[in-house]
């Protein structure tokens, strides 16, 4: 189902009836219930139910399906390290585009378009220049860019204010003096408050005082990423996007607290370390990349936001429009994104004959 690309609510429901009968269940209750029936330990249950947090979203309205994230997880034995970090997936990829004669333009930010007969001809940027073409493809969120350049009347801003949206992230980047012996490449930090926190941080405009948190700590498995004897943190700290936190004037002061916290648990004392810090709000990840009220992950994944009922990869109005990325189908996450962009390409090529 997460592979295939859907022409109409009968064909997805359709779909849904190749799916073994046994796995039917998990679509349908929570990833929380599925883990309850599992498991006596509620450290076990938080545990296996942050891959919810990696979906945006808390594992109480997050579908069973995605247990098979933490299959995949168990029966793969974890996740590949990128060697050289995940940049290098990037730079692969702009060398693989040279080789085939593809021009990149940066710093080009879309503000409006031109469809003078119903059919799109250009984007326009924000110093009027057109960029015309005959098919497009829009990697910004699927969600916000239909309402905000296509000004599409099912996607306004009081429409996508009722939409379920992943959290937004608050980002510290730690450049640290030293070798840290109590911390892996991958960390999470948690307490024994799970739903109240979860609940405050979807729900509400409240930052819990002690939040709960991931490390990345990537020297550890590439020594190049810091210098000689330091180590390179990355700090994520999910928190109401700006629906509910319009601003975050206590930035800094969360941050401190963050960092106290970990120079506690690790037995290091990171401030007195810190070399290098920049610290990443949600209005700063929004200004950046065009996210929707500050939502690091796009459009949540409730059963009423997977599948057909998702932004489609198509756009509705305009029949060489296309879409690829998180708020689209299959959803959000870095291999979910990719078999997104397999299914964008399965769509033009559907409608324009084997072109890519």
């Amino acid at each position: 189902m997460i592979k295939k690309n859907f022409n109409s609510i009968w064909h997805y429901l359709t779909g849904l009836t190749s799916v073994p009968f046994k796995h039917l269940p998990k679509l349908f209750r929570s990833k929380w219930k599925e883990l309850d029936a599992h498991f006596d330990s509620e450290e076990a249950k938080v545990i296996f139910s942050l891959v919810a947090f990696f979906l945006g979203s808390m594992p109480f309205n997050t579908p069973a399906v995605y247990s098979l994230l933490n299959y995949s997880e168990l029966e793969h034995d974890g996740y590949w390290n990128v060697e050289g970090g995940m940049y290098k997936i990037t730079e692969e990829m702009v060398k693989l585009f040279k080789k085939k004669g593809v021009d990149i333009h940066y710093n080009v930010e879309i503000k409006g378009f031109d469809a003078p007969n119903g059919q799109l001809t250009a984007f326009v940027d924000g110093e009027g220049k057109r960029w015309e073409a005959d098919i497009f493809v829009a990697n910004a969120d699927a969600a916000s860019f239909r309402g905000k350049i296509m000004q599409e009347a099912k996607y306004t801003e009081k429409k996508l204010d009722q939409m379920d949206w992943t959290w937004a992230p608050l980002t510290i980047y730690l450049g640290v003096k030293g070798k840290i012996d109590k911390l892996n490449h991958h960390n999470y930090f948690l307490r024994n408050n799970f739903r109240e926190y979860t609940e405050n941080i979807f729900k509400t405009s409240v930052i819990p005082e002690k939040p709960y948190y991931y490390v990345n700590v990537s020297s550890k498995s590439n020594p190049e990423c810091a210098p000689v004897g330091c180590e390179n943190l990355f700090v994520l700290c999910p928190i109401p996007d700006r629906r509910y936190k319009p601003d975050l004037q206590d930035a800094e002061k969360i941050s401190d607290s963050i960092l106290r916290d970990l120079s506690q648990r690790i037995d290091y004392d990171l401030q007195a370390n810190t070399l290098t810090r920049k610290v990443m709000l949600p209005v700063e990840w929004e200004k950046e990349f065009n996210l929707y009220r500050g939502s690091g992950l796009g459009l949540a994944h409730g059963m009423n936001q997977v599948g057909w009922f998702r932004p489609s990869n198509k756009d509705e109005q305009y029949r060489n429009l296309f879409y690829v990325g998180a708020s689209t189908i299959p959803g959000t996450g870095l291999p979910i994104v990719v078999i997104s962009s397999k299914l964008t390409v399965q769509r033009i090529n559907q409608d324009y004959g084997s072109i890519i």
